[in-house]
């Protein structure tokens, strides 16, 4: 896992309503992380692509859902979603403005 770039530890931030919420709020951001990244790695790698200080990461796995087409029934992978809290004062410029 230590082999992985910090393009590849974020994989993509997220844009929901829950996630505004929290960033306007918390000053929590959200992100889509590779599935065997720690909360570690995740500080690290944000740190590095934002140039942030991080306060908390917190971490959990969502579980793929099931899905039918037909007769056919298949799942969805597995993913691993983030919450980055940001030091008083800082934000990520991929956010603002959206």
């Amino acid at each position: 896992m230590s082999g992985l770039a910090n393009h590849e530890i974020v994989r993509r931030p997220m844009d929901t309503e829950k996630g505004r919420v929290l960033q306007e709020t918390q000053n929590t951001y959200m992100f889509e992380v590779h599935r065997s990244a720690n909360k570690i790695q995740v500080k690290g790698a944000i740190e590095r692509l934002f140039g942030v200080r991080v306060k908390t990461v917190r971490t959990l796995v969502m579980r793929g859902k099931y899905k039918r087409r037909g007769m056919k029934f298949g799942r969805r992978p597995n993913w691993k979603k983030a919450f980055v809290t940001l030091q008083e004062g800082e934000s990520i410029s991929v956010f603002e403005g959206v």
